[in-house]
């Protein structure tokens, strides 16, 4: 099968980006984080045990949140942060949330990108049988740290074939 691509590279550009993304960090163990000034009194987020891969957010809210059930309500957690290019954030359920009250994160994961420096908020979702009460350092989500490729699309008049095709959902069998 022959492929036409038509993408429009400028090599100088490419090149300069791949240069930049070498010099980024192949792993990182630390990252910035600053609290905002009304939250100067919440924990930092951190792991709750040393095998855990999320570190969780805290609520920052000054009074009570009723998420009524069936409800969603944006959350801030007190947080900025700044990671490396090459590098998400990635806001995830906690998962006793879930399975005790039904609340969970609406856009599971939430990306939060590298050059994004605003405060970082959850987006909760209470599927749960009864209202549930968000309260000031709750632990409300968890953060997890990711590296991703930063890949570019380039469009192309045909794609190679697979033994899948285009089957999607369910294609595959339910056993």
């Amino acid at each position: 099968m022959r492929f036409s691509v038509k993408c429009k590279i400028n090599v100088r550009e490419v090149l300069l980006k791949h240069a930049y993304l070498r010099s980024q960090p192949e792993s990182i163990d630390v990252f910035m984080a600053k609290r905002t000034s009304n939250a100067q009194d919440l924990p930092l987020p951190r792991r709750q045990s040393s095998g855990a891969a999320g570190l969780d957010l805290h609520a920052n809210v000054n009074e009570e949140i009723c998420i009524k059930k069936g409800s969603r309500v944006l959350i801030p957690v007190g947080i900025k942060i700044a990671l490396p290019i090459g590098y998400e954030a990635q806001v995830r359920p906690r998962s006793g949330l879930a399975f005790k009250f039904g609340v969970t994160v609406l856009n599971t994961p939430g990306t939060v990108d590298a050059d994004y420096r605003g405060e970082l908020c959850v987006l909760l979702i209470n599927f749960g049988d009864d209202d549930f009460t968000v309260r000031r350092g709750d632990r409300i989500a968890q953060l997890v740290i990711a590296k991703v490729e930063m890949a570019d699309l380039c469009e192309v008049d045909n794609l190679p074939d697979s033994i899948r095709d285009d089957g999607g959902y369910g294609s595959t069998g339910h056993t």
